[in-house]
């Protein structure tokens, strides 16, 4: 029962849309009718106002860091992994904005943070790096998550990776538009509009 309680718990978390709380608070309009209509922090960045991004991108990650550590505290290190999942859930498929929520990048790599510190500084690590050189937000994310299980599977543990790897296959679903784009060569870059 505590384990199902903790697993509903991550997901109501992680349904906490930030980006349209901060959005709605900077008196920045409706996140959905801006740039990509995407909820999560490189949207909330396109309006300009770099603290509600910001702080978009600290909810969003938090959410996701949260749901394993009460989970991991309530019901042991088992459930962790699931928790992270859970609310990685939620951030994607929200029930409070029927089930139509961001990309969870963000609360991917808060997740990883949480479950295993060493794997999510790698995985932050990656996305910097990919976001420095190219200036694309999308390809950094698929790059980081795509690596993800590996290092999972280096500094945390082998069931860990297979967790990550469900992770990382959802930020591939939701960034399919993105992939089509990059291949195109019409993606936005980090701090354009639109």
């Amino acid at each position: 029962m505590t384990f199902i309680a903790t697993a509903l718990l991550a997901y109501l978390l992680g349904s906490i849309p930030f980006g349209i709380v901060m959005s709605r608070l900077f008196g920045l309009g409706d996140l959905r009718q801006i740039g990509s209509g995407n909820i999560g922090a490189t949207n909330v960045l396109r309006t300009g106002n770099k603290l509600a991004a910001f702080l978009t991108l600290l909810g969003d990650s938090g959410k996701g860091a949260l749901a394993v550590l009460l989970a991991r505290y309530l019901v042991g290190e088992q459930a962790a992994g699931i928790a992270g999942l859970c609310a990685m859930l939620g951030h994607l498929y929200p029930v409070f904005l029927r089930f139509k929520g961001g990309k969870g990048v963000a609360t991917f790599l808060g997740t990883l943070l949480a479950l295993s510190f060493p794997v999510g500084l790698l995985a932050c690590g990656t996305w910097l790096l990919v976001a420095v050189v190219t200036r694309y937000s999308s390809l950094s994310a698929l790059v980081a998550a795509l690596l993800a299980p590996i290092y999972t599977a280096a500094f945390y543990h082998l069931h860990g990776a297979l967790l990550v790897l469900i992770l990382t296959a959802l930020i591939f679903f939701k960034h399919r538009e993105n992939i089509a784009r990059l291949k195109a060569g019409t993606e936005t870059k980090i701090g354009q509009k639109g």
